[in-house]
């Protein structure tokens, strides 16, 4: 996993948007996509146009990745990124909508919080009228658990909204890189097509700059405007949809506060006297008293992605917040002490055996199973957890009650935070697309980015009411119909900005929010934050050994002196060298962080 992309979706989950994960929603125990660990980030390791031999053959077996589509300097891939007075003429209006008051405003860079249900009878309208030309738009995306029929009730209901027909490509988000890297090495590109930001890396972002439209002539500036939901996206999310100096795609806005929680068994912690730990210390200290490997019971799964946090490294989900700029020069996250430290004392947890078994083992068993068991006392994961484990828990144990630690300074002093990147998965049109296509897509975007507290979201979320979701207690409630068929599919094309809302809960929201908003309150903004960079091909793979590393690391199978062996080597066979590119490209463009 890369060191700050939760876990990939459960199956039926949805993956990330404004409103899930760090900005999740949903109304109770069934009563909507259930927020799936992996909203803002992402499953799997960071795969590069699906494969090295799907790559290589793209690029060398007659099909050029970035030919596909005719000649010309169109083609040509743009490495870089654009900012400052370059985006301005770029960027959409921004035009803020408040349909429905939070009961808990965002602040520090929180989603906004609801926490409280509105009933059918208030829901208002952000679609006043049909935005579609009646034409068919074939979209692919990623989607986690079964898909539902083609041409069920909700397609049909949602299409019938929008005015227009949608023909859904799903496909498996556990394998989706593999998908997407040899669809975008054909020339059979669908009309729209989703993409994970952990998939952008390696020749993807390339592919993305040659094969998909420059959607600017139809939302730049006061244009956006004829699509008012989308011209309340903020203005950072639509900043990292700016690939190849162009405004290629739409953005799922998310929160930028870090949203990976150290989770505790509150229930457990009150119950034996525990005291929540306040450094890595006093973390190491508590675990070897906590943990009975004789009854089964450890202290903690595997901690790297709080380390990282506690240990004030540089965000890991995105190459180019691995760097920051320190007493004026440019430096890389790996090439830190602060990064070996956090290495240094998850291996040490590991050594004091109070990290359970199969997490050294990994990719054996599930790591929330086991806290939810009472097998570990702390884990960490996407802050949706804190609301699909409280929930599924609910019928299954009374007593349990969950907590999120704070993220701690190693030393018991504030944690020193990075901003994560504002949008973390974008929709594209193929530049092939006529017109007619792009304004059906924008339609559906569009539709789809309403906000809560709108009959748009409603359907969108939940479907038709006796079709798909009953009420209950004023709160919409899936029923079978509706598990079956209203997934993850619409949701990805267009979301609001970042929010949570669990009526059922309002306990949770209130945590989520407040936690986000706390660890906000620690958080900075590094030069590259809100830039979608193309990095040039030749160092694009460069660090991609880094995370087995840091795995093997932390489980004794390597030493901390390998890692600066490697950083070593990074540095000659081309780290240096793209730091001076960082540098230049910071120095001709600007920062996009304010």
């Amino acid at each position: 996993m890369t060191p700050n992309s939760p876990a990939p979706p459960a199956p039926g989950s949805v993956p990330g948007s404004g409103r899930g994960a760090a900005s999740g929603s949903g109304s109770g125990p069934g009563t909507g996509p259930v927020p799936g660990p992996g909203r803002g980030a992402g499953p799997g390791r960071r795969s590069f146009l699906a494969s090295t031999a799907v790559a290589a053959a793209a690029a060398a077996g007659g099909v050029p990745l970035l030919a596909a589509c005719g000649g010309g300097a169109r083609e040509q891939r743009k490495d870089g990124a654009t900012s400052g007075r370059d985006a301005a003429g770029i960027l959409p209006a921004y035009v803020p909508q408040e349909i429905v008051k939070p009961d808990i405003p965002a602040r520090n860079g929180s989603s906004a919080g609801f926490t409280t249900a509105v009933p059918p009878e208030r829901l208002r309208t952000s679609v006043p009228r049909r935005l579609g030309r009646g034409g068919t738009v074939r979209i692919m995306a990623p989607l986690w658990g079964s898909p539902p029929p083609g041409g069920n009730a909700w397609y049909r209901a949602m299409d019938e909204a929008i005015g227009v027909t949608t023909r859904w490509q799903n496909q498996d988000g556990n394998t989706y890189d593999e998908k997407l890297g040899a669809v975008l090495a054909s020339s059979g590109i669908p009309d729209v097509v989703v993409v994970p930001g952990w998939n952008l890396t390696g020749r993807i972002p390339g592919a993305v700059n040659a094969k998909f439209a420059d959607l600017g002539p139809y939302l730049s500036g006061d244009r956006v405007k004829e699509y008012p939901n989308l011209a309340a996206v903020p203005t950072d999310a639509w900043q990292r949809a700016i690939f190849g100096g162009a405004l290629r795609g739409i953005p799922m806005p998310a929160s930028y506060v870090v949203n990976i929680v150290p989770y505790y068994r509150q229930d457990l912690f009150e119950e034996r006297g525990y005291e929540v730990p306040g450094s890595a210390g006093e973390f190491l200290a508590w675990a070897k008293e906590a943990t009975s490997a004789k009854a089964k019971v450890w202290a903690c799964d595997d901690m790297k992605w709080t380390a990282f946090h506690a240990f004030g490294v540089l965000p890991g989900s995105d190459r180019a917040l691995w760097w920051n700029t320190v007493d004026g020069r440019l430096v890389n996250r790996v090439e830190t002490e602060e990064y070996l430290e956090a290495l240094e004392w998850v291996r040490k947890l590991y050594a004091a055996n109070v990290v359970h078994p199969d997490a050294r083992a990994q990719n054996q068993g599930d790591a929330g199973n086991r806290f939810t068991s009472g097998q570990v006392l702390v884990y960490n994961n996407d802050l949706s957890h804190w609301y699909t484990k409280s929930v599924e828990q609910a019928g299954q144990n009374p007593d349990f009650r969950m907590g999120g630690m704070d993220v701690f300074g190693h030393d018991g002093s504030a944690p020193r935070l990075f901003a994560q990147q504002p949008a973390n998965m974008f929709t594209f049109v193929s530049e092939k697309a006529p017109e007619p296509v792009v304004r059906d897509f924008l339609a559906v975007a569009d539709f789809c980015a309403a906000p809560y507290g709108t009959k748009e979201r409603l359907l969108t979320d939940y479907g038709v009411a006796g079709v798909h979701h009953t009420l209950s207690g004023g709160m919409p409630v899936k029923n079978d119909t509706g598990h079956l068929q209203v997934t993850g599919a619409f949701d990805l094309v267009g979301d609001p900005a970042p929010y949570l809302a669990h009526p059922d809960r309002p306990d949770l929201v209130e945590a989520q929010v407040e936690w986000q908003q706390r660890m906000g309150a620690h958080t900075v903004k590094t030069p590259f934050y809100g830039l979608t960079v193309t990095e040039p091909s030749r160092w694009a793979n460069l660090a991609d050994d880094f995370e087995q590393l840091e795995d093997d690391v932390v489980r004794g199978r390597k030493k901390i002196g390998d890692v600066q062996q490697a950083v070593s080597e990074w540095r000659s066979r081309g780290g240096d060298r793209l730091r001076d590119w960082y540098r230049g490209l910071l120095d001709d463009t600007g920062s996009a962080a304010n």
